[in-house]
């Protein structure tokens, strides 16, 4: 059972950057997709970018142009590069890895970012 460990989440002020880590040892990078999902106070949670197991990245329409996702050579670990951030991004962000064939999916603990105005 793979076990993903989440690290860089925090208290930021608006306008301010946070980088995200989550890392995936053991998986198998070439059948896997990675990415971040994140749930408000009271809200659902939503997927807000994706990686694929060939380096696509997908964003939510309300992070484009702001947030980039990112995977590192091995491809076992996956970024979240936030800049910009609002208070509109104040929530518990969730990585994920999503096998491609499977769509077996496992996520992490969750980490919290907090945005203050």
């Amino acid at each position: 059972q793979v076990q993903l460990v989440e690290s860089g989440g925090g208290l930021v002020q608006a306008g301010g950057s946070l980088r995200l880590s989550c890392a995936a040892p053991g998986i198998d990078a070439r059948v896997n997709d990675m990415g971040w999902h994140r749930q408000a106070p009271g809200k659902r949670r939503e997927p807000v970018a994706i990686i694929s197991n060939d380096g696509r990245p997908n964003y939510a329409d309300s992070v484009k142009g702001r947030f980039t996702i990112s995977r590192d050579s091995a491809k076992t670990t996956v970024y979240l590069q936030m800049n910009n951030l609002n208070s509109e991004d104040t929530a518990v962000y969730y990585c994920y890895v999503r096998g491609v064939l499977s769509a077996k999916t496992t996520w992490g603990p969750g980490t919290q970012v907090t945005v203050s105005l």
